[in-house]
């Protein structure tokens, strides 16, 4: 038996953040990273809405980047504190992933990161509060996922948690807040959407539910990714709508190996997620096509690449992928992003390690191995063809 979750509303389009005034409740808490959103007065308007709902409202800010186990307990703390009934998050991927967390920890005082943090293994939530998600930016689709991705530092490790538990009760995307991306984040963003969409297009738990929305939202990046990175409102707009269709389906989908070494290596060389995303997934679609190589093609073929066989469709599309890295400003390999050689050779063995037990690892769809995460790595830092 399969199972195919999406939260229950998603509102979208203009003033759609105008929903929270309808809101029923008594107190809610409001969690962000940095001073973005304050800076541009959305976190003026999600005060002033939810007041105007009758709802008391408290303020939990400064989640860092790559949110760490420490921010997750201090606001899960403040909360049962606090005992909110909705817990609103708005931002990009980070506070909501914080948040997410910090809803299990609510609900779970007594619950054990090292369990949560097993696949499908959180304990039921909503017996407290609520959750409502407004992306900032047009990327990580955690407004729609049962994902949440939290570091510790201790041990330089990136944790997906993973439970339909912590899928969003309702998503607001809302295109005016996604337009003050700066050029960069909206590249890594971007990139990080079509990354998403390609892996839940030949995951392993795919389904026919998840394989349209992987299509459309591929076809959506395509045809808006460089208009947005160069400022263009609509494409910016389109790129929001796109990437929550990503996310709808790799939250069913599931993903694979690109994020896996995302996560693993993200913490120790400190590369953006969308950034290393970016870097790894042409290697992944060639070391992946020897088992998948016609659903590329199907890739290919709908977003209008040509080529005379499925080999060519796929050499099409990975060409596609390099070019928009170009384009976008992104570099090709972990040597170009800066990475030393010293630092790559002395963290190989522990990243291939940790990257084939990633929870991502298992629904790649062809199997990885710790050797094959190292021919992988090598060939990502030294930008070398796969051919294994």
């Amino acid at each position: 038996m399969k199972r195919f979750t999406l939260p229950r509303d998603i509102y979208f389009g203009d003033n759609s953040l105008e929903v929270l005034k309808t809101i029923k409740g008594k107190r809610a808490v409001v969690v962000v990273g940095g001073g973005s959103m304050k800076r541009f007065g959305f976190l003026d308007k999600v005060f002033a809405y939810l007041k105007e709902a009758g709802l008391e409202v408290k303020l939990f800010e400064g989640v860092e980047p790559d949110p760490s186990v420490e921010t997750v307990m201090k606001g899960a703390a403040m909360m049962r504190e606090f005992n909110p009934d909705w817990i609103v998050s708005i931002g990009g991927g980070s506070p909501i992933d914080a948040a997410k967390a910090m809803w299990i920890f609510y609900e779970h005082p007594d619950a054990k990161f090292e369990e949560v943090a097993k696949p499908f293994n959180i304990p039921p939530l909503r017996n407290k509060a609520r959750f409502i998600a407004i992306p900032s930016t047009s990327g990580t689709a955690t407004e729609v996922t049962a994902f949440s991705v939290i570091t510790d530092y201790s041990k330089g490790i990136k944790y997906p948690l993973a439970d339909y538990e912590i899928t969003p009760d309702i998503a607001i995307l809302d295109a005016s807040i996604a337009e003050t991306m700066p050029k960069q984040l909206t590249a890594h963003t971007g990139m990080d959407a079509i990354t998403h969409a390609t892996e839940a297009y030949v995951a392993s738990a795919r389904s026919d539910f998840s394989d349209p929305l992987a299509l459309k939202a591929i076809k959506m990046i395509k045809d808006n990714i460089l208009d947005s990175f160069n400022g263009n409102k609509a494409a910016r707009e389109n790129m929001h709508i796109a990437q929550c269709l990503a996310g709808m389906a790799f939250t069913n989908a599931l993903l694979g190996i690109v994020h896996s070494l995302a996560h693993k290596t993200g913490a120790i060389f400190h590369i953006p997620h969308g950034c290393a995303n970016a870097i790894y997934l042409p290697y992944v679609v060639r070391f992946n096509q020897k088992v998948c190589a016609e659903r590329y093609a199907e890739i290919a073929r709908y977003i209008g690449l040509t080529g005379n066989s499925t080999e060519e469709l796929v050499d099409a599309f990975v060409n596609f992928l390099i070019d928009l890295n170009h384009k976008l400003e992104i570099p090709c390999t972990l040597k170009e992003f800066g990475v030393s050689e010293s630092e790559f050779k002395s963290n190989i063995d522990r990243i291939a390690m940790n990257a084939a037990e990633d929870a991502c690892t298992g629904s790649n769809p062809r199997e990885t191995t710790v050797e094959d995460f190292k021919k992988l790595l090598n060939a990502i830092y030294y930008g070398e063809a796969v051919n294994f």
